[in-house]
């Protein structure tokens, strides 16, 4: 790609491995920042050896260890990641096109964010959990069957957690009304402990599906 086209929130591929563009810096040799949407991991790359791609209705691929399938027809729940794909943000918005948002609560006309921006239903397309029927799938940029049906079965086998909390990370509870959003401030062993005196042990955090990882502290 030409450096002049690169966007923060694009979809490229690099290694022929889906991630997302993080942000532009021009003046560095190696200008691009991304993120490997599979498992969140930080690249440094040149313009030059990414390929753009646009998301479409019912495309697969994995973001943060969890199969996701784009939607175009659903409505947002609370605690659905969403694709901004037409993002139109007023004044004290801030989301951008591809950004990836989980809902915290819904209004009449749209969605607010855990990041706090107001998106119009309009605006996003969710992120349903799983392979979707007629989905297709896009994590490799040049897939064959074989490695393909591998990248199926080592997600269906891995029984690793989401993400290992690191302090400074921020969870949201889904659960609780209202949503509640706390960061990790200490972590002994497999007990982690959560602002507003919450102690809640690590699998519980990452696997129960109540908690999800809002905001992680850069690598």
């Amino acid at each position: 790609m030409n450096l002049l086209n690169v966007r923060k929130g694009q979809f490229v591929y690099y290694r022929n491995k889906l991630h997302q563009v993080y942000s532009v810096k021009p003046f560095f040799k190696k200008s691009v920042h991304l993120i490997r949407l599979e498992d969140l991991e930080q690249q440094l790359v040149t313009a030059k050896e990414i390929t753009l791609y646009k998301p479409k209705h019912l495309d697969s691929f994995v973001f943060n260890y969890k199969r996701f399938t784009l939607h175009k027809e659903e409505k947002a729940k609370v605690g659905d990641y969403i694709l901004i794909t037409n993002p139109k943000p007023d004044s004290l918005d801030h989301h951008h096109l591809h950004a990836i948002e989980i809902v915290s609560s819904i209004e009449a006309y749209g969605v607010i964010s855990n990041k706090s921006n107001g998106i119009k239903h309009s605006e996003y397309w969710v992120m349903v959990p799983g392979l979707e029927e007629g989905a297709t799938i896009i994590d490799l940029e040049q897939p064959d069957a074989h490695e393909a049906s591998d990248l199926l079965k080592k997600q269906e086998l891995d029984s690793r957690p989401t993400y290992i909390p690191k302090i400074g990370d921020v969870f949201q509870n889904n659960n609780s009304d209202p949503v509640l959003q706390a960061m990790v401030v200490a972590i002994e062993g497999e007990t982690i402990y959560l602002g507003s005196d919450i102690e809640i042990d690590v699998d519980q955090l990452t696997k129960s599906g109540t908690w999800r990882l809002v905001a992680r502290v850069p690598l």
